[in-house]
């Protein structure tokens, strides 16, 4: 681990829709974790953003990933955890495949998907289950695994054969071989329970190893929905500069402050935010079912 170094944080108040404030082609790798749709946590969220329904959420979602597009270098990778939803709407109770959309919306607006990892959770109850129990045919099968889903924007990446910074970046063949694997089971959630509800967070081991996976010491990390910081977090910590944009004004507040305790050396910009309708809409804590999702 390199610790914060010269590494940098640009914390940026604005809309992971459009990035204001984030260049073009200045970006060498996304990693975040957005609101999952059909989420109750994410409802008052989205409907501030104008999506009432499961089509405009993911509509949502689509132009975050089309503004990151815009913002990585040619060759440059994205990677998003995603879970699926469950939910009843109209008395039918059924799986809302948000993995399945945003592979659909990334590749839409110009991304190659690539092979996705499996996040099972060792911290969900391997016997749990829904419906009928032991008496078929109305149980469910859990829901215990996310998806790490990742894309690159358009071709391979050509680096200098002898750059300093890849002798940096190595990584062991122990965890070559863990990271590069399809299922990751020993990852444990991050603890959801803060004084404003859940927080949506995932824990620091996933970004922690995308950006090590996916990028060289001294590149650009940014995270569109920055939340509580983990993936700027895990950024500095292995001497990537970091990018994180964060639309709730207190959520922004909170994770400058947060930048500030763990000695981040930040560059804060906390221009006013807009809503899908051009207002300043202002989400309420993650407990009345809103938050920063990747914190």
């Amino acid at each position: 681990m390199f610790g914060h170094g010269g590494a940098t944080v640009r914390l940026l108040r604005g809309d992971a829709r459009r990035l204001d404030g984030v260049a073009a082609g200045s970006v060498h790798l996304v990693v975040t974790s957005p609101p999952y749709p059909m989420i109750p946590q994410w409802d008052a969220l989205f409907r501030a953003l104008g999506a009432d329904d499961y089509v405009g959420m993911q509509r949502v979602l689509a132009e975050a990933w089309a503004a990151c597009h815009r913002v990585l270098v040619p060759g440059g990778i994205l990677a998003v955890n995603i879970g699926d939803a469950l939910r009843t709407v109209d008395g039918a109770f059924r799986l809302w495949p948000n993995h399945a959309h945003t592979l659909a919306d990334a590749e839409r607006v110009g991304f190659h998907p690539l092979p996705y990892v499996l996040w099972k959770k060792p911290t969900n109850k391997p016997n749990a289950f829904l419906g009928s129990g032991f008496v078929p045919p109305n149980a469910y099968v859990t829901l215990d695994c996310e998806y790490v889903l990742l894309f690159r924007k358009g071709r391979l990446r050509r680096l200098p054969p002898h750059d300093p910074a890849r002798a940096q970046s190595r990584f062991s063949r122990a965890e070559r071989d863990r990271w590069f694997s399809q299922v990751w089971s020993d990852v444990r959630g991050a603890p959801q329970a803060t004084p404003g509800g859940r927080s949506g967070a995932f824990p620091l081991a996933i970004p922690e190893r995308l950006v090590r996976m996916f990028s060289l010491v001294g590149e650009t990390v940014l995270d569109p929905f920055a939340g509580t910081g983990t993936t700027l977090d895990a950024a500095v910590r292995w001497g990537r500069n970091a990018v994180g944009v964060e639309w709730d004004p207190e959520v922004y507040r909170e994770l400058v402050a947060r930048g500030r305790t763990l000695g981040w050396r930040l560059v804060t910009r906390p221009a006013a935010a807009t809503g899908a309708r051009g207002g300043r809409p202002r989400r309420r804590r993650p407990a009345a079912g809103t938050g920063a999702r990747t914190g």
